[in-house]
Parts: structure tokens; sequence; C-alpha cells
């Protein structure tokens, strides 16, 4: 919206420009969502692998989920390191520290992305606000200009 006066669009063109940046915003938010729910997933995988570090030593009973709902007992062979799921389906075996410091770094960056995505959120909710007040100025301005042209 850089450099774009409202002032000189005609009302058709500014249901447009709020159109496209309705659209904008429908995407961000969309992408918001997805970045907070990965944010959740990594904090969960953390919270996981530092309940391991802490656990007593010899306490290797863990349930296995097969589904969402159906999980089977099992024991874990080597409780010092886990495999981290690095993204796009490929894992990497780490030891227990470098795997909390691995969700530590995704946790921050994406504290970091989700802050900057909702700077640019209300940066676009604002300009949506502001075109729809042209907007109705302008509808407002035409129906008196309507009614003027009527009663002369």
């Amino acid at each position: 919206m850089a450099g774009l006066n409202l002032d000189t669009l005609h009302p058709e063109q500014l249901a447009q420009v709020k159109k496209q940046l309705d659209e904008e915003l429908e995407h961000l938010t969309n992408s918001f969502q997805q970045l907070h729910g990965a944010s959740n997933k990594f904090r969960d995988c953390l919270r996981v692998v530092k309940s391991r570090q802490q656990a007593a030593e010899g306490s290797n009973n863990v349930l296995v989920p097969l589904t969402n709902s159906l999980y089977v007992s099992g024991q874990l062979t080597n409780t010092d390191r886990v495999l981290v799921d690095i993204g796009t389906g490929f894992l990497v075996e780490k030891d227990l520290k470098s795997a909390a410091k691995f969700y530590e770094n995704k946790v921050t960056d994406l504290t970091n992305n989700l802050k900057d995505l909702e700077t640019i959120v209300q940066r676009k909710q604002q300009n949506a606000r502001t075109i729809e007040e042209v907007l109705r100025q302008k509808i407002m301005a035409q129906q008196a200009q309507g009614e003027e042209a009527q009663a002369a």
C-alpha cells in the first residue's frame, strides 16, 4: 500500500484493493495458525526430550502410539539417544542434549517468525480498516450527490 493514494481511487477500485487485502489477510492468518501449530509441536517434542533427560535410570517403559487412540507398551533399548525429525521426514539420531538444543532453537525461531507475522497481519488489518473507511466516505458522498441532483 506504500505510495497508494486512496483518495484518487474510485469506489470500485477501492473495493478491489480491499478484496485483495482481505485475501492476503486470510493467507497470512492461515500461515500464522500453521506456524503456531508447528511451534506447539516443537514445544511438545522439547518437553518429551527434557522429561527423558530427567527420567530415573532404568525407567525405559514407554507407550508407543500405533494410531491416534491406540497405544501399546514397549521398552526403550537406548535411553540416551533419540530420532529427531529435521524436516520433510528426514530423521537424525541425536543425543538428548543435542535434541533439546535443536528443539529450543526451532521454538525460538518460530516464536520470532510469529512475532514478525503478527506485526504484518496487524498492519494489513489497519490498512483494511482505512480502506473500508475511505470507501464508506466515498459511497456516502456519491449518495449525497445523487440526492442533490434529484432535488434540483
